[in-house]
């Protein structure tokens, strides 16, 4: 299969929640409520839910011998997704109420972004999209981010008392994964998966459905050549795209054929990239 008879996914994709793996559930989900005010769907002794109250966005497991990331394959980062610059003021109006640390934050052009991570190491991007009208023909790419405008973000609930919970529109943006190789990831994900390419920049590619800024991004910075996230690491435990019945079984087909397993969930069907890296597709 070539990139030139490369499938593509429908316009309908959306991503659903992201499985991560934590040390400790009970600390993972106090810093989840404290510091982005997430709100707890479900827990138990092993996994806990979260999400605005309405759609759940991460779930927890715990793994008490899990040790911190490396230099492999894995999470680089995934990204929240507020339906409004609002939204995401006040989430940065949270993180400093709770003085919550952050690495970074940008303006991408089609998007704001301002970037952490949680407390067992996990990268998170904090996002809200500008009107798809606004972006530009290059999509942000051909420049790299701008740093972001924090005084006119915040001048968008300028006099407003913070809120402790998010409100109710987060989903999934994207997911940004460490791989191994570039040209063999764009195999995986655009030859077989179907996703479009939106930008190679060598280190790194942008991969979406339907035109989208991208809901994957996938880089060598860890180094080329890295391996997969051995066991009992913090980090992903899967992330999850949701399609409709139809094209779910065509992926499924399109995996199995070019050799990669795919085995049945609850909710779907979960299959891995070169790197061990698991996607779950649900309807």
């Amino acid at each position: 299969m070539t990139a030139s008879t490369s499938p593509v996914l429908p316009t309908t994709l959306s991503l659903g929640a992201v499985h991560l793996v934590v040390a400790d559930l009970l600390r993972a989900a106090a810093w989840y409520e404290l510091s982005l005010g997430l709100t707890v769907h479900a827990q138990d002794d092993a996994a806990a839910t979260l999400g605005d109250g309405t759609t759940p966005v991460v779930v927890l497991h715990e793994d008490r011998g899990a040790q911190p990331a490396g230099r492999t394959a894995g999470l680089y980062h995934y990204a929240l997704l507020y339906p409004s610059r609002e939204e995401l003021a006040r989430a940065a109006l949270r993180l400093s109420a709770t003085q919550t640390p952050i690495q970074g934050a940008s303006d991408h052009e089609t998007h704001e972004a301002i970037y952490l991570a949680d407390v067992d190491g996990n990268g998170i991007e904090l996002a809200a999209d500008r009107p798809r009208a606004a972006w530009p023909e290059h999509l942000g790419y051909a420049g790299g981010p701008k740093p972001l405008q924090f005084e006119a973000l915040m001048g968008t609930i300028e006099g407003e008392e913070l809120r402790p919970r998010v409100g109710e529109g987060l989903g999934m943006g994207h997911l940004h994964l460490h791989v191994g190789d570039i040209a063999e990831a764009l195999r995986f994900y655009r030859d077989v998966v179907g996703f479009e390419v939106q930008a190679n920049l060598g280190s790194a590619a942008f991969v979406s459905a339907g035109g989208y800024h991208h809901h994957l991004g996938f880089n060598v910075w860890n180094g080329v050549g890295v391996t997969g996230t051995p066991p009992h690491t913090v980090g992903l435990d899967r992330w999850t795209v949701r399609l409709p019945e139809l094209e779910r079984a065509q992926l499924r087909e399109r995996l199995e054929r070019a050799g990669h397993a795919a085995t049945d969930t609850p909710e779907g069907f979960l299959a891995r990239d070169p790197w061990g890296t698991a996607l779950e597709v649900v309807s």
